[in-house]
């Protein structure tokens, strides 16, 4: 049997990580500042981690949600802490495509609307109602295509309010700061306008923070950069550092009702291990000030190599626009000098998503690396 072929894959078969590198079979070293998608967060292969799974995998690593899980409880707890929404509800589930699925579903239930409220460059996942929220019409099959979304471009307060203004829309769903788009950042003003325009209208706001959240942004989430308060936050990505698991944060004005959401994997013992892992090491090592801290070092050292149109981002979330398509350059960066990047829908903007506990020398290295590429180029 052969794989489905979907994947373009670089000849690299990464066989085990430390940190912020990885290593193939004949010991070649890899600087991941991709990180497999902004998944790894507290570095590959972390001692607690790595301890906390070993643990819960050699007691019980799944049994369904038809029974209690304290674990469940005791992920909930940490993170309402550790983000300053802890009197917003949590529903696990095991990706980001499920949980921003599950949050259009819940804002459906709730306003008994269904039209959604999408922004060009935004990318929510690959399930129905993800993908037509996505903007990426490659990635629709017909039978995606009929589920009732209006794009608009982001921080353009008066098409929004417009189209809120006729009385059908569910929900409004933004990104933190949209990753696959480009690294690129709603207004503060237009962020903080959002929530009362939309109750003003009967819609819920939700903030998809899959890519950007867990302190990527230097924040717990990237909204957090202002003073708005969502109905609705997704997560994922870098919430289990490579095992999946990702959730659903509820404002405790919306009601749950028995049976009105689902899943089988999300929640598993093994997922909130690894939930709780990361959340621990967050908080220990004090990594949100750390990537606030190391992004501010990457902007201010790349940007002064003169080389890019526009170095931008929060944090670890960094995007670096050029004049010219980056394909060339990120294949000369992996196989010439050994560090990964991730690409955008836009193909002049490289995406750099380092582990938030990578280090100076290991930032360093990877401005050494741009500026060897670029300037022999």
């Amino acid at each position: 049997m052969n794989l489905f072929d979907v994947y373009p894959l670089y000849p690299i078969e990464p066989v085990r990580g430390d940190g912020a590198y990885v290593y193939t079979e004949d010991g070649s070293r890899y600087l991941d500042f991709y990180g497999g998608h902004a998944v790894i967060s507290i570095g590959h292969a972390h001692p607690h981690y790595v301890q906390l799974i070993s643990e819960q995998v050699a007691k019980l690593g799944f049994y369904s949600n038809s029974v209690e899980n304290p674990l469940q409880r005791e992920l909930a707890e940490k993170l309402g802490r550790q983000s300053g929404l802890d009197d917003f509800s949590l529903f696990l589930v095991s990706s980001g495509a499920e949980a921003n699925e599950n949050a259009l579903k819940l804002a459906s239930f709730q306003t008994g609307r269904s039209r959604v409220i999408a922004f060009r460059g935004g990318f929510h996942g690959r399930t129905s109602a993800a993908v037509n929220a996505t903007d990426n019409e490659a990635i629709k099959a017909p039978i995606n295509r009929n589920y009732p979304v209006t794009f608009l471009d982001i921080n353009d307060l008066d098409s929004l309010q417009r189209e809120l203004e006729k009385g059908d829309v569910a929900s409004v769903i933004i990104e933190g700061i949209q990753g696959i788009g480009g690294i690129h950042i709603p207004d503060v003003d237009y962020l903080e306008a959002l929530p009362e325009l939309c109750h003003a209208n009967g819609a819920l706001l939700i903030l998809d923070e899959v890519q950007s959240g867990y302190g990527r942004s230097g924040k717990f989430f990237a909204f957090q950069h202002s003073k708005v308060r969502p109905d609705i936050v997704t997560m994922a990505k870098g919430m289990g550092n490579g095992f999946p698991i990702g959730g659903v944060l509820i404002a405790p004005e919306i009601p749950a009702k028995s049976g009105m959401l689902g899943t089988t994997f999300g929640g598993s013992h093994l997922a909130c291990a690894a939930g709780i892992a990361v959340l621990d090491v967050l908080e220990r090592e004090d990594l949100l000030t750390h990537a606030t801290e190391l992004g501010e070092y990457l902007k201010r050292e790349l940007a002064a190599l003169d080389l890019f149109r526009e170095v931008r981002g929060h944090g670890l979330m960094i995007g670096l626009e050029m004049d010219e398509p980056i394909g060339a350059l990120r294949k000369q960066l992996l196989f010439e000098h050994h560090v990964f990047t991730g690409s955008a829908k836009d193909p002049n903007t490289i995406r750099l998503l380092p582990p938030l506990n990578v280090t100076r020398e290991q930032c360093d290295a990877a401005i050494g690396a741009f500026k060897k590429a670029l300037v022999a180029s």
